[in-house]
């Protein structure tokens, strides 16, 4: 009996982070499709965009194509039921617009760098800001690792975060001093965590240099 109510409010608070997390998720979906057909991507006033969306955007392109073909397929098989067919119709419409909403995110919120630091992002819940008082130096270096590789790399406050497209990496950011990050989930592979080094992708290496260079103090 001790263990079930030990237990039961680590159950409870983590049925209510993931709760909260598919509403962000649901509601970033939403604001990135109204961002793409505003044409309004997510950078801030006088920085720039680095896109990071090419090795999956291929990937994306064809599940979207799928599941729009899967749509009338379903329906085709399941008409003669219509409550059936009103929930699959509903379920695939939803998914569609989903995967449009993802593939808006990766295009609208992109690696930012401007006057005030970097932006690194991916995708709908990443969105780590450094200021330019936390980054030591910036420097390309590819790097293809092992799929399904940890996020994070080394141990203690010498940890690095890194956060690859189809396991790849060209950008090295070193921090000044163990800094905080935010990210999506709950520990130990999300909320707070302690870093001294970024990697991540961009398709522009040698703009998102060039951008560092007009910017970095």
């Amino acid at each position: 009996m001790t263990t079930t109510l030990t237990e039961r409010p680590g159950v409870l608070r983590r049925a209510g982070s993931f709760a909260v997390r598919a509403l962000r998720l649901e509601l970033g979906i939403y604001a990135a499709i109204g961002r793409a057909i505003a044409r309004r991507k997510a950078i801030p006033r006088g920085a720039v965009g680095l896109p990071y969306h090419q090795p999956v955007m291929t990937i994306l392109i064809i599940f979207i194509v799928l599941s729009a073909i899967e749509i009338p397929i379903v329906d085709l098989i399941v008409h003669q039921w219509p409550a059936v067919r009103i929930a699959f119709l509903v379920l695939g419409i939803w998914g569609v617009t989903w995967m449009i909403g993802l593939l808006c995110a990766f295009l609208m919120r992109p690696h930012t760098v401007g006057p005030d630091g970097v932006q690194v992002r991916e995708g709908i819940e990443i969105d780590i800001p450094l200021a330019w008082d936390d980054v030591l130096s910036i420097e390309r270096s590819p790097r293809v690792d092992e799929p399904k590789s940890p996020r994070f790399e080394g141990e203690g406050d010498e940890r690095t975060l890194v956060l690859r497209m189809q396991d790849e990496t060209n950008i090295l950011i070193t921090l000044e001093r163990p800094t905080a990050v935010r990210l999506p989930g709950l520990a130990p592979k999300g909320g707070t965590q302690i870093v001294s080094a970024v990697r991540l992708w961009t398709d522009d290496p040698t703009g998102y240099l060039d951008a560092v260079r007009t910017h970095m103090p």
